[in-house]
């Protein structure tokens, strides 16, 4: 059972899936073939132009594959076929348009590729290809195939060929062919036996007019070809018809779907709330504001209700205060001419008193409330009448129509073009300081974020999906700078300008936008030369002199001035070579070891 039952939820899966598939989900690939510079003949200059445009027009209309190759060899021309016929196995529509060379030969038709020699007749068989190969090509595509051939020119090759059989049949142009499968069909550039003309410009009059019509969306196939008919044979002043072989059913059969028609917009959410914001303010009581509130507790609309409500409360309290305060006359005035008792008098007229104070704040807070809920509901008549002139031009006006009372109420046919609303929307975000885009009309990423900062700082909780004019009209309510001014680094906000930041000296501007004090240098010790006098300016006694606390040997090292410059030493000191002697080596160890150097004076 449950086994059955996971079968059955597949299997609806798979429906509702399939279901919410596109209307058009076919496969379309195509070949295109245009051979211009053919080895053993003269040039043909708009071949491969015409591939060029036929491939880019298939391509821009949403193919699935288009593979354009041009100057075919024979061993490329038969790959290319095979290749594409492995392409056309899962596709639903398969093309194949040739422009080149052509001829037929006893009724068959082949297409030449660019290194054909063609010195015989029955060469045809082994250097080209037959229509019929091309055929079977695309004869695996489920639900259309068309061959396109632009080949019907002039051909050198009949000319030039050697006949083996006197009786065999070379014809001008192309033969009539009827195709085998359904749901085919063949197009020539000119009626069987006839030939096309290559025209006076890039392209020749037949591919010119395919460009232009076979990839028109929704228009069927046949009538694209006949349209293409009719303007090739006033291209050529009625010397080259096209024609096309094949049939198909009864349907339209359109390479190109038709686009879609827009979806009619949604209805305009702003609109109801205001169709019933203003019921309620026509009735004018508090059980339909309290009914508004509850069914649009946010918004703009619903903080004008809360005005209304507030008015409608103050009324009340204003008719409660005044009812009192004549009560608490009428009693002063009874027990004043009943004779009563001073204290019950006095009792009564502080009664009154405060029953008069308070009818007296009732009525400020009325007016108060009234004034308030008045100058909202004239910035929200004045905003709604100059948008719906602002867009009068292209759009529909506001009309009185009659509710079940009969009251008028204000109601807008339609909602007013949405690129226009969107504008003035931006316009009015761009003045309280919200959006610093172009104001363009398209609702887009920068447009919701400025009113979701609008929603931010004003307090609002507009919709920012779509520009409506609840958002006009609360934005226009506005009467300054909302959201807060943003400076670049090194500048301040200041009112509505940016200024730029100055700080003092001995201040930086540090990372937050913000003066801060430099810090100074910590000093550095270091050695005074000053204090100290040098070793030149040291008196001569203060060098020579030996220290009490130096040794003797060491202090005989030092050199007198006018000395030979060198030391001569016993097994006791060292000492300066006297002026006028030198020093001889008479071997041995030195001091302590032998006799060593000696002094020698002459």
């Amino acid at each position: 059972m449950r086994y059955t039952l996971l079968r059955v939820l597949v299997v609806l899966a798979a429906s509702v899936l399939l279901a919410s598939q596109p209307a058009w989900a076919t496969k379309r690939v195509a070949l295109v073939v245009g051979n211009s510079n053919y080895q053993n003949a003269p040039l043909l200059p708009n071949p491969a132009n015409d591939a060029t445009a036929i491939a880019a027009t298939l391509k821009g209309a949403g193919f699935d594959l288009v593979e354009s190759r041009l100057n075919l060899t024979s061993s490329d021309m038969r790959r290319a076929l095979r290749d594409f016929a492995d392409q056309a196995r899962d596709a639903d529509i398969a093309i194949v348009y040739y422009a080149g060379h052509g001829i037929e030969i006893d009724g068959t038709n082949y297409l030449i590729p660019t290194d054909a020699r063609l010195e015989r007749d029955t060469d045809i068989y082994d250097e080209a290809f037959s229509l019929d190969r091309v055929l079977l090509a695309i004869e695996p595509a489920k639900q259309l195939r068309v061959v396109i051939v632009d080949a019907c020119r002039n051909n050198p090759f009949a000319d030039t060929m050697k006949r083996t059989v006197a009786s065999r049949a070379i014809s001008r142009g192309l033969a009539r062919v009827e195709p085998a499968v359904s749901n085919t069909l063949i197009a020539f550039a000119a009626k069987a036996g006839l030939t096309a003309l290559d025209g006076n410009s890039t392209n020749s009059p037949y591919a010119t007019a395919l460009v232009k019509y076979i990839a028109k969306p929704g228009l069927d196939l046949r009538r694209a070809f006949g349209f293409v008919r009719d303007d090739v044979l006033q291209a050529t002043g009625n010397r080259q018809e096209p024609y096309v072989y094949g049939s198909l059913g009864g349907e339209d059969v359109a390479l190109v779907p038709k686009a879609e028609e827009p979806a009619p917009p949604p209805a305009n959410a702003s609109s109801e709330i205001r169709r019933d914001y203003e019921l309620a303010l026509q009735l004018g009581n508090k059980a339909a504001m309290s009914a508004f509130l509850a069914q649009h507790p946010d918004g703009y609309y619903a903080n004008l209700a809360k005005l209304q409500l507030n008015q409608i409360d103050a009324e009340d309290a204003r008719v409660t205060a005044t009812r009192k305060a004549q009560e608490a006359e009428q009693q002063k005035a009874r027990l004043a001419s009943e004779g009563a008792q001073r204290a019950e008098q006095e009792k009564a007229a502080a009664d009154f008193k405060a029953a008069e104070d308070a009818r007296i704040a009732a009525e400020r807070t009325k007016q108060a409330a009234q004034d308030q809920a008045a100058e909202a509901e004239r910035k929200r008549t004045a905003s709604q009448t100059s948008t719906v002139a602002m867009l009068s031009a292209n759009g529909p006006t506001a009309t009185p129509s009659q509710n079940s009372e009969g009251a008028k109420v204000a109601a807008l046919n339609t909602a007013p073009p949405q690129e226009d609303l969107a504008k003035s929307v931006q316009s009015e975000l761009s003045r309280v300081g919200c959006f610093t885009g172009s104001i363009d009309g398209e609702w887009n990423a920068a447009s919701r974020r400025s009113l979701t900062l609008f929603n931010r700082h004003a307090g609002t909780k507009l919709d920012v999906k779509l520009a409506s004019l609840d958002a006009l009209d609360a934005i226009k309510l506005k009467p300054a700078r909302v959201c807060p001014l943003i400076c670049e680094h090194g500048y301040k906000a200041d009112g509505d300008q940016c200024r730029k930041i100055t700080c003092a000296e001995g201040s930086f501007l540090n990372e937050d936008n913000e003066c801060e004090k430099r810090r100074g240098k910590k000093p550095v010790a270091k050695r005074n030369t000053d204090e100290r006098p040098s070793r030149a300016d040291r008196p001569a006694r203060d060098i020579s002199e030996p220290q009490t606390d130096v040794p003797r040997r060491r202090q005989a090292t030092a050199r007198p001035s006018g000395g030979s410059g060198q030391i001569v030493c016993d097994a006791y000191l060292c000492r300066p070579v006297r002026r006028g002697c030198h020093l001889d080596y008479r071997g041995g160890g030195g001091p302590g070891g032998g006799t060593g150097n000696v002094e020698v004076c002459n």
